[in-house]
């Protein structure tokens, strides 16, 4: 007999504040407290560090607020990938789905737990991933992929139980993670931070150097080596502040979704940016850049918790990332599925996908993207899957952003309840800056970026396999 849920319906059971908090949540994960490292050795400047902290602030904002007008005219479940159908056709909007079951989603998934397991570490010594527990041929599984693996699949079964506990449990731990990050930044800057280190930090603040591996010395870099290392750079700061559009996608369950999903956007992008850029003002404050850039396992949070706090800092800062990573797995988890599920509506992912279950959600999209997930987490390292990822978000935020442009010639009419803010001049210098790095990491970084790209269009051959015939 059929399933009597896939009639089921999604219960708006989520406020503005939900929405916010999910959009914090999700964004807030464990990039502020790792990749400040590698954007160091990339500029080698702190001119040009927090350049590009302020210019991911910038770019995450316009995306966000012009996601606004789209949230307001389709305000359903499925976020993008229904913008994406809407503004161009099936093709584009399956190909985003398959991406972002394939790398965004699951990968975004995998990175987070790496870095939770990473952080658990450092608590307790046997879940590193130097505990080699299996060996076959090159494959090895450690304890890290474990303690990643079980995280996601305990998340999984959360959200599997209804939208409630999902709500409740990212709406707690966020309000932590805020508070701890503002408490991390005050007693930074008031007990830790010393004139002499600030000093050197911003004398020739605008001197690029790239961190040589080969040779363990910093090159002089200008021109295009510059610009290279600035589009490098950018893969940590534009990951760490992504997943925003996570509220996109759960709009079904938002209540008043014309005006909340666009006003979640914002005060979660205001909220995420100005914190990010001040912790990163901290490290500066604290930390010579030269120790930014070599921290142990690129934990910069770490290595400024111990000026700050001494020993015990380094046990703070942990538990902080243990908690930031968990909640940043529960934003994500419970946003993805909802796009299978409206893709599979659409016949373009499996049908099961398309079932609720008696909790009301799509609990056979929850697993699927779990078990990807967890997958995943076996075959890279975190920096790896950071490439994966960056480069295919960066294609469809480009397109869904020019989908704007399209939607206002194709349906001029249509009821916008918000409109984009800054349309056209702030979406069209949106698309140039996003073009430009997204150009920038093919050059730059072909062997991981090359294969997301790979992976995406891949998307072709089966879409056309897989289509309904009446299409």
């Amino acid at each position: 007999m059929e399933n009597q849920k896939e009639e089921g319906s999604f219960k708006r059971e989520l406020g503005l504040f939900d929405g916010t908090m999910l959009v914090v949540g999700s964004m807030i994960g464990s990039g502020i407290f790792i990749v400040s490292a590698d954007i160091t050795r990339q500029v080698g400047s702190a001119g040009w560090f927090i350049f590009i902290w302020v210019l991911t602030a910038v770019i995450t904002m316009v995306a966000a607020v012009s996601y606004g007008e789209l949230s307001a005219m389709f305000p359903k479940a499925g976020g993008q990938y229904v913008y994406l159908k809407e503004a161009y056709n099936k093709l584009i909007a399956f190909l985003y789905g398959w991406s972002f079951f394939a790398v965004i989603q699951t990968g975004t998934i995998a990175a987070v737990g790496v870095a939770f397991s990473k952080f658990a570490a450092y608590l307790y010594e046997p879940v590193s991933d130097k505990n080699i527990l299996y060996e076959v041929g090159s494959f090895q599984l450690n304890a890290a992929q474990l303690v990643s693996i079980v995280t996601i699949i305990l998340l999984t079964y959360i959200n599997s139980r209804g939208v409630k506990n999902g709500k409740m449990l990212q709406t707690f731990l966020t309000i932590i993670k805020i508070l701890s990050l503002f408490g991390l930044i005050i007693f930074g800057l008031t007990l830790a931070a010393k004139a002499e280190v600030w000093n050197a930090n911003w004398t020739n603040a605008w001197d690029s150097k790239m961190f040589d591996t080969g040779s363990s010395s910093w090159v002089s870099i200008s021109g295009t080596a510059l610009l290279s290392g600035i589009a490098a750079a950018m893969v940590g700061s534009l990951f760490s502040s992504d997943a925003w559009n996570g509220v996109t996608f759960i709009a079904g369950e938002i209540k008043n979704p014309q005006r909340n999903v666009g006003l979640s956007l914002f005060l979660g992008t205001l909220i995420v940016s100005v914190i990010y850029i001040l912790a990163n003002v901290m490290y500066v404050a604290v930390l010579p850049l030269n120790e930014i850039a070599s921290a142990p396992s690129d934990r910069v949070a770490v290595a400024a918790a111990q000026y700050i706090f001494g020993n015990t800092g380094t046990i703070i800062i942990a538990v902080m990332m243990i908690i930031s990573t968990f909640a940043c797995n529960n934003g994500l988890i419970m946003a993805g599925a909802r796009v299978y599920y409206t893709m599979a509506k659409d016949g373009l992912f499996f049908k099961k996908a398309s079932h609720l279950n008696r909790f009301d959600v799509p609990a056979w999209a929850l697993w699927a993207q779990g078990v990807w997930a967890s997958l995943l987490c076996l075959t890279g390292r975190y920096n790896d899957l950071l490439d994966f990822v960056i480069i295919i978000v960066l294609i469809f935020y480009i397109l869904t952003i020019y989908g704007i442009f399209i939607l206002r010639r194709k349906m001029p009419n249509a009821e916008r309840p918000y409109k984009a803010f800054g349309y056209p001049v702030l979406p069209f210098l949106y698309i140039i800056v996003a073009s430009a790095i997204s150009v920038g990491l093919l050059i730059t970084k072909t062997a991981t970026c090359g294969w997301g790209v790979l992976i995406m269009l891949i998307g072709i051959p089966v879409y056309y396999m897989t289509k309904p015939t009446k299409d």
